[in-house]
């Protein structure tokens, strides 16, 4: 007999009644009924109930032990009497009679449980990680992470991807989130940086001639967390594809997203391949003051402006007139809401930062409210019929500057369909937000600036940079949204190195400072590039969407805190000074060294 099991805790049945076998595992519960002790064995497969009997050795040991302390069990397989089958259980048909016990680890007192799911602190949970990662829901949570990684990949292989790893220990990029830097011990003063993405290696890939590449990429920022963003670090489904055009990139991905959300979904639906809806980002913006919108949210917002200019209703009237913009939105069905349901909302607004969310109720096809009464019920059923509103259904409204105006629309639109419990159920809705401007106009620097990803192809190309307002021109760029979730930013390329230093120009770039910037990259698409495109789908938000997690947290092994601390391992820390010595480092701590 093996030394620690013939079986895990999750293999017997009842077809094994009668054997003598041998299980290791985790004391995980233990329960004393009239002087004969039950207890629940847990390993990495599941659980098994094991009974040591009155008065036996078995029962005396176990009893002295805690729980989580290690012990491995030889016993023999018996059936459970009817009443104590638990059908929830893969091994719920049988238990086991102890004989021997030895004890491998006894655990200390533990500072949280292991059983159950009780809510801690994360401060506990994240310093105790091995002992959280212990707990059911977060053990089967970092499990289906790793099936969905193996699953993409499989996918990506199929789709005729060949994987690459590119380097961790880079170059420092002046453009998007604050690097993280690692000193040069042999080139003092010197750094590298740890990639924020893979993003100009897999192009390079390109150039040297390799065709449809990919990589579960680790990925380094120096942001803060989020719900949906973890601090310091995270993993993206990272490709690249040659010789592409937008519609290419879209081909490739759609069936590997909805065939990994597929296969981990459940009972839950999942928009299929080649259905996935293409939302310009101005479209996004106006319908659902968002460029992440949730398709399972049924609301749409409309910009009624016009309706209101030269109106009986002064503030809005006045608004407009200033090119300012009013957005609306349905609240369905809301003629039986008292009106402290639309007050909420208004209060609700405010405590947003906003100064506060119009409304007009409407029974029967009868208006109420301040706004009805001013617009008068003409001018408001011609704002209902635009919308396609029924008699029962209100409407909010979001006044403002046009990006103000927008996003308090977008918050708004979320939460009447959350009030309402209008957001459909057990679905995952796919879409694409494509278009996007190429540029934006930077009002603390008074330039323009790109306004996603410099290294985009602008639609039109060289005509267009030269013969456009930079404000007009869009980008090939996109994002993959999914539930409202932003799973990833791609593009086209720029490939072509007189398109990029115009671009960069344009953007307040010299070409001297093009070339020692991203020295790589332009010096490479001068040797002949291939056009080329790609995106990297975010795997922890992919997880965090198919367990149904509020938090990225909860499906990343051993996270940092909300202060990108890493509690369990004390980092970051501090070094010795012959650490500092060695890499040239002094430490300056207000303005003078540190001795």
């Amino acid at each position: 007999m093996h030394a620690y099991r013939t079986h895990t805790c999750a293999d017997l049945r009842a077809t094994d009644v009668g054997s003598s076998v041998k299980l290791s595992g985790w004391i995980h519960r233990k329960r004393d009924h009239g002087g004969v002790l039950f207890i629940d064995l847990r390993d990495h497969y599941g659980l098994t109930q094991v009974v040591a009997a009155a008065g036996s050795d078995a029962l005396k040991l176990l009893d002295s032990l805690r729980a989580e302390s290690v012990v491995t069990i030889t016993g023999d397989v018996v059936a459970r009497e009817g009443g104590a089958v638990n059908a929830k259980l893969a091994t719920g048909d049988i238990e086991v009679i102890a004989r021997q016990v030895e004890v491998q680890s006894s655990a200390a007192e533990l500072p949280m449980p292991v059983a159950g799911e009780q809510d801690y602190p994360e401060e506990i949970r994240l310093k105790y990680r091995y002992l959280d990662l212990r707990r059911e829901r977060l053990h089967a949570n970092i499990l289906l992470r790793s099936k969905v990684i193996a699953s993409i990949r499989r996918r990506m292989i199929d789709q005729g991807f060949t994987e690459f790893q590119t380097p961790i220990l880079t170059a420092s990029s002046p453009e998007g989130a604050r690097d993280y830097l690692v000193p040069s011990r042999v080139h003092p003063g010197k750094f590298y940086a740890l990639p924020q993405a893979p993003q100009m290696f897999k192009q390079l890939l390109m150039v040297a001639g390799f065709d449809r590449y990919f990589q579960i990429a680790p990925c380094f920022r120096d942001e803060d967390a989020r719900a949906d963003r973890s601090p310091g670090e995270f993993y993206q489904l990272d490709f690249e594809m040659s010789f592409v055009t937008q519609d290419d990139v879209f081909a490739a991905i759609e069936p590997v997203l909805s065939g990994v959300f597929a296969e981990f979904a459940g009972e839950r639906s999942v928009t299929p391949a080649g259905e996935y809806p293409r939302i310009a980002y101005k479209d996004a913006i106006l319908k659902y003051g968002s460029d992440k919108p949730d398709l399972r949210n049924p609301i749409l917002i409309h910009d009624v402006g016009d309706h209101f200019a030269g109106s009986g209703f002064g503030l809005f009237a006045g608004m407009v007139d200033k090119g300012m913009k009013v957005r609306a939105l349905a609240a369905p069905g809301t003629a039986e809401k008292s009106r402290k349901f639309f007050d909420d909302m208004n209060e609700w607004a405010r405590g947003e930062g906003f100064a506060g969310l119009g409304y007009a109720t409407r029974k029967g096809g009868e208006w109420g409210g301040p706004i009805a009464k001013n617009h008068g019920s003409e001018g408001m059923d011609r704002i209902a019929e635009a919308m396609g509103l029924g008699p029962d259904d209100g409407i909010f409204f979001a006044a403002g500057k046009e990006a103000d105006a927008a996003k308090l629309a977008g918050l708004a639109r979320t939460r009447v369909a959350e009030q309402l419990d209008l957001i459909e159920k057990g679905a995952f809705r796919f879409c694409w937000i494509v278009d996007f401007p190429m540029f934006e106009y930077n009002d603390d620097q008074k330039k323009i600036d790109f306004s996603h990803n410099p290294f985009s192809m602008p639609q039109g190309g060289m005509e267009a940079l030269e013969g456009k307002d930079p404000l007009d021109i869009l980008a090939w760029q996109y994002d993959i949204v999914c539930n409202g979730v932003e799973l990833s930013s791609g593009a086209i390329r720029n490939h072509r190195p007189d398109i990029m230093y115009k671009a960069f120009e344009i953007a307040g770039y010299t070409r001297e400072e093009v070339d020692t910037n991203f020295p790589g990259m332009i010096g490479a698409f001068k040797y002949g590039a291939p056009p080329h495109g790609g995106s990297a789908p975010g795997i922890d938000r992919i997880v965090m969407l198919l367990a149904d997690e509020p938090n990225i947290r909860e499906v990343i092994v051993f996270p940092m805190n909300q202060k990108a601390e890493d509690l369990l391992m004390n980092a970051p820390a501090e070094v010795t000074s012959k650490q500092l010595k060695e890499l040239s480092i002094r430490i300056v701590a207000d303005g003078a060294p540190k001795p």
